[in-house]
């Protein structure tokens, strides 16, 4: 069994505490939260232990990992604190405010041989996965462009009061909602390298931006059109689409439904013309399905790495880190 604490018990660290709960193979032994009313409500209705200091909690139950849901100014403190305790990691998205911060603690991680993880989940959504194969076997030829699209109704009212309107928190449409985006086009294209231009616009907000464009191009030179926006309420929820040309097809992809144009016959298991193929003919099966597959499917990739059933090569510090790198890059340019 792997002992496990959680630190941040809002609305993702709530989804790990029932994911974790859920495991087979995970024993959750303390919760660390700010709020007495909601570490008050997990000690009378289960047997964690609760703190509301996470260095307290860290030094006396030491567990095997952690997972860290707080707003992301609270990162670096909490992970370089837990991996020089030699303590594993999965933490939610962003990685880090600043590169620096990201540089450092990838370091250490990789001086402590510290398992690593963060929470981008869209690499684990069918689609998205299959479309990184179709890449990487050449089905569509040479990627020379790509469309990466978010819109979901985040921020429809002028009236912010949470971390998301506090660019200090990590807060702002940016960080908070196109850090998916790029993290998904630098999995399954290439890093991102360079910003050609960026708009960062407020339409609700006064002190953070509410929608991202930018023009951008990967480490393998391929161009590209990011486009965000959670201020649009003609979407129920959170909606993401990658479009990516290249010189034998292209691919279009959401969450549920892949679509793909092929300009020869029998090419990678599609046929000339469209395919067209769906979320639930590409989802592996997971023990507990909360929310999506694909959030039960992150935290079962991070316990097998820290089991050593499967390697630590997805979403690792490193990974998140150039994402980070691109978000610094499109705010310089804006």
């Amino acid at each position: 069994m792997i002992k496990v604490a959680l630190v941040g018990a809002g609305k993702m660290g709530v989804s790990h505490l029932s994911i974790l709960g859920a495991h087979p193979d995970v024993e959750i032994v303390g919760v660390c939260d700010t709020s007495k009313i909601v570490t008050d409500f997990l000690s009378r209705y289960s047997k964690m232990e609760c703190f509301s200091n996470f260095q307290k909690m860290l030094d006396k139950i030491t567990p095997d990992a952690i997972f860290v849901a707080v707003p992301t100014k609270f990162h670096y403190e909490i992970i370089k604190y837990a991996i020089e305790k030699n303590i594993h990691v999965f933490a939610e998205k962003p990685f880090c405010l600043n590169t620096a911060q990201g540089e450092e603690l990838v370091k250490l991680a990789a001086k402590h041989r510290i398992i690593n993880q963060v929470g981008y989940h869209n690499k684990f959504v069918g689609t998205f996965k299959e479309v990184k194969r179709l890449i990487n076997s050449g089905v569509i030829g040479d990627v020379y462009h790509f469309l990466a699209e978010s819109y979901g109704p985040v921020v429809t009212k002028a009236k912010q009061s949470s971390w998301r309107s506090n660019p200090d928190d990590g807060g702002g449409c940016l960080m908070d909602y196109a850090s998916h985006v790029i993290d998904l086009v630098n999995d399954i294209i290439s890093p991102i390298t360079e910003v050609k231009g960026a708009t960062l616009k407020s339409i609700y907000s006064q002190t953070v931006e509410d929608a991202v464009y930018a023009v951008l191009e990967t480490s393998s030179k391929v161009s590209g059109i990011l486009s965000v926006n959670w201020s649009d309420e003609t979407y129920r929820k959170m909606s993401t689409t990658v479009t990516i040309m290249g010189t034998k097809g292209k691919i279009i992809s959401d969450a549920n439904e892949l679509k793909v144009f092929v300009k020869e016959d029998k090419t990678g298991g599609y046929t000339k013309g469209w395919n067209v193929k769906y979320i639930t003919d590409l989802t592996d099966q997971v023990n507990f399905n909360l929310r999506g597959e694909e959030y039960s499917a992150q935290v079962d990739y991070f316990i097998d790495a820290v089991m050593k059933r499967k390697p630590n090569t997805i979403n690792t510090f490193e990974n998140a880190w150039e994402t980070d790198k691109a978000i610094a890059l499109i705010k310089k340019h804006k």
